[in-house]
């Protein structure tokens, strides 16, 4: 029964993580955005400023994943 109520927490979660990502992919080129990605990463280091937060190191490798996975299929697939 305990886990039933846990999971629900997850599932919504997940399925944001889900959105968010399909508005990337969307919305960025994929020429920007991994360095869209990078951007933000350093921005979260930096973190302990007041406009920055380090909500944005999470962010940053969600966004420039997106692009990384791709790339690396087309390397692998000229290579062999």
């Amino acid at each position: 029964m305990s886990s039933g109520p846990s999971r629900r927490p997850r599932r919504r979660w997940r399925a944001r993580l889900r959105y968010w990502q399909r508005c990337i992919r969307r919305r960025l080129p994929p020429g920007t955005r991994l360095p869209v990605g990078l951007l933000l990463i350093v921005g979260g280091i930096l973190g302990f400023l007041p406009v920055l937060g380090f909500w944005m190191i999470p962010l940053g490798v969600m966004v420039a994943a997106t692009d990384v996975r791709p790339l690396w299929r087309r390397l692998r697939g000229r290579r062999s």
